[in-house]
């Protein structure tokens, strides 16, 4: 009679396999990062013991964004205005490429470049509360010549921008545990 039973150390073997098959999948170096504006302060006015927007954009400059990253605002009667260069430049609120008004605002990067945001309350960006954020294609995300992947173009819908069209972490996560599961069945059962 024939034994069907695996060798001594397959179970071992099928584990570390299942492992490192998960693994790739759940541990995605390209998993986006969320940044919060102005941290526990939030999106605010800066006053005496909060600064000048300096302050915002000095964070800015820290802080390495990329396509897929998002910024989370937090604020209370204000908005927040994602606006053009000349805009930004001018505090002008009138024509804004994207507003966002429910004090709790996800924003994600959906192309590299310059993004500029202010609020959208009077004498508020004059006095401080904008920020000009630079965002960085992910190394992964250039193309066979080094050059980085196309980005909307001026003719894309400005009111979309704000959307990421990616995969999200749960996504991926959901995906992963799928395949581990069906890795379980093939191998044991």
């Amino acid at each position: 009679m024939v034994s069907l039973s695996p060798p001594p150390g397959f179970a071992m073997a099928n584990f570390l396999l299942l492992s490192l098959a998960t693994s790739l999948f759940l541990f995605n170096p390209a998993v986006a990062d969320q940044y919060t504006v102005g941290g526990p302060i939030g999106w605010t006015i800066p006053t005496e013991g909060n600064a000048a927007e300096s302050n915002y954009n000095h964070w800015a400059l820290r802080t390495r964004c990329h396509v897929g990253d998002s910024l989370y605002f937090k604020y209370e009667n204000d908005s927040v205005l994602l606006v053009s260069r000349d805009d930004y430049k001018g505090c002008e609120t009138f024509n804004p490429v994207a507003d966002f008004t429910d004090g709790n605002t996800t924003f994600q990067f959906d192309r590299e470049g310059f993004f500029y945001f202010i609020s959208g309350q009077p004498g508020h960006c004059e006095a401080g509360q904008r920020m000009i954020v630079r965002v960085m294609a992910h190394p992964g995300d250039m193309s066979p010549t080094g050059a980085p992947m196309a980005s909307p173009g001026p003719g894309s819908n400005p009111s979309s921008r704000h959307h990421f069209s990616g995969a999200s972490f749960d996504d991926r996560v959901g995906y992963g545990v799928f395949v581990a599961a069906a890795f379980m069945v093939l191998l044991f059962a």
